[in-house]
């Protein structure tokens, strides 16, 4: 009797060692949330996530600013984080046009990454100081054309999505003008206020009080439809240049690898979080529109804004400076 109670516990230990252990609960410990900029968009983003998806998640989201090389360190950061779901990205633009300016990144983009989707967008205008004599962006271009090499434009730096934006519109509308950049967009308007840059593409936010107090001159918005705060200045589209739409995005990213179902579910809890009444109203206040969508969508998304901008980059012979 002993032998056969001594067999049955050890078929019970090894059937109990046999049994697949119960699939943990995601998540279930606090997720770091690595944010690329420490201000404007990117920083109320991520506080308005880390307060939303606390009570869905059951865990604290923890914003970890990480700002420096244009979102580039903290790109590398989460690349090579493990592929559990508890290390997000919060990122710019910059993660689909860094990989055409830099030729020795820490991470790849489209290896390293899986988008769990875009965030919010904000259109972009074009300004000019109001000595430039010109009130539309046909007579900018009509002015430009007259003096070649002698307009310029600032910028937030080599490779900037406000540079990027200004070539764009030289190659469309088939102008010279002389790049001025600077260490950040603000010093680019800043230096427009002080007359020595004669044109600046930047985002709406930025630029509101400027050009309400008349010390800016607004010509066109770059977006599909005209923004609230700037009734009266025409989208590009309006004015006869439709192509010439540059919007400024910011989206949600995990590294490569993450199991497809803590995308979805940090996917569906993130757009219940940015399409909620009370998030809706503190965007709209500094012009951030939500643009959550799928995984699938937000991959396609990044795809064509890495080849829009590295054939930007490629004809306009932007290297990043050394």
């Amino acid at each position: 009797m002993k032998r056969n109670f001594s067999f049955v516990l050890c078929v019970t230990a090894a059937l109990a060692c046999a049994s697949p252990a119960p699939a943990q609960k995601y998540p279930d410990k606090q997720i770091r949330m690595v944010v690329a900029f420490p201000t404007g968009a990117p920083y109320i983003l991520a506080l308005l996530l880390s307060e939303k998806l606390r009570g869905p998640l059951g865990q604290s989201v923890v914003p970890d600013f990480r700002p420096g090389a244009g979102g580039n360190l903290s790109a590398e950061i989460v690349a090579k984080a493990p592929a559990d779901g508890y290390t997000l990205l919060l990122t710019s633009g910059s993660i689909a046009i860094s990989p055409s300016l830099f030729p020795k990144l820490g991470y790849d983009t489209f290896r390293d990454f899986a988008p769990v989707t875009l965030l919010a967008t904000v259109p972009n205008v074009l300004v000019v100081h109001p000595s430039v004599p010109a009130r539309s962006l046909s007579e900018l271009v009509k002015l430009a054309k007259a003096h070649p090499g002698k307009l310029n434009f600032g910028s937030g730096g080599v490779g900037s999505g406000s540079q990027l934006a200004s070539e764009l519109f030289k190659t469309l509308s088939g102008i010279d003008m002389v790049h001025v950049p600077y260490k950040g967009a603000s010093l680019a308007l800043s230096a427009m206020l002080s007359g020595e840059v004669d044109m600046v593409t930047s985002t709406v936010p930025a630029t509101i009080p400027l050009v309400n107090s008349g010390k800016i001159r607004a010509l066109s918005v770059m977006a599909p439809k005209r923004v609230a705060s700037l009734p009266k200045v025409p989208t590009t589209a309006e004015a006869g240049m439709p192509q010439l739409v540059v919007i400024t995005w910011y989206g949600l990213f995990v590294p490569a690898g993450v199991k497809p179902d803590i995308i979805e579910r940090l996917n569906s809890e993130v757009a219940k979080a940015m399409n909620a009444p009370d998030v809706h109203a503190k965007l709209s206040k500094v012009e951030l529109e939500v643009a959550t969508g799928t995984p699938a969508e937000a991959a396609k998304f990044v795809r064509a804004e890495f080849e829009r901008w590295a054939k930007v980059i490629k004809e306009a012979g932007i290297k990043p400076a050394q």
